[in-house]
């Protein structure tokens, strides 16, 4: 008999494995210096108490997508498991002397700029390999964006389920309301990643949004 309860307590671990639901992997999108690497890394100290890149006022910091698997946000009735998906800032063009404007060598911002290109490109291509957006936005500013009008519809032509988050509602200036007249069919956030403004009503929607 225990050698049986031992057998059907094995099945039972090994069939959960089978058949556990897979993490959803979501990635953080959005235009350089919106806060998307402070929004994951604000979701990670949270929950893992980890960060996932570093952050600078200089554009383009992040360069190459990074990722952190098995994330597990709950709250008071809630909890979603998620792969982290954080990806370079999306430009429609990345010029070097901008880099130089923050006392950059002409030939760092080179090495800067192209790097930065290639960010843009890989991230465009994990479009793919994704379950869901996140879509930063600075409050502060105007919404109506190329990039934020492209990444919508790229978003909305896969089917793939969005969130935009209107992030530094801490600044001066901020108005997410802007953003959520701007993108009516979609539902907005606004929050401070920096201060954690708001972070639990964020956790509660992805895991409405994403669970």
């Amino acid at each position: 008999m225990a050698l049986l309860a031992g057998l059907r307590e094995s099945l039972s671990g090994i069939w959960g494995r089978v058949f556990r639901r897979k993490a959803s992997r979501i990635g953080i999108y959005g235009p350089p210096n919106a806060g998307k690497t402070t929004l994951a890394n604000k979701i990670l100290m949270d929950f893992t108490g980890e960060t996932i890149g570093a952050v600078s006022n200089v554009p383009h910091e992040t360069r190459r997508v990074r990722r952190r698997e098995g994330v597990t946000i709950k709250g008071d009735g809630y909890s979603v498991t998620l792969d982290i998906v954080d990806t370079p800032g999306l430009a429609t063009k990345i010029d070097f002397h901008d880099f130089m404007a923050f006392g950059m060598t002409e030939e760092e911002s080179k090495r800067r700029a192209k790097e930065a290109t290639e960010g843009v490109i890989e991230a465009i291509k994990w479009m793919d390999n994704l379950d869901g957006v996140l879509l930063v936005m600075d409050a502060t500013e105007d919404p109506y964006t190329q990039v934020n009008v492209t990444v919508i519809g790229n978003m909305e032509a896969r089917r793939l389920p969005m969130l935009i988050v209107a992030n530094k509602t801490d600044l001066p200036g901020a108005a997410p309301d802007r953003i959520k007249g701007a993108f009516p069919q979609h539902t907005v956030v606004p929050i401070s990643a920096l201060n954690g403004t708001n972070m639990d009503l964020l956790y509660e929607t992805i895991a409405s949004r994403f669970g």
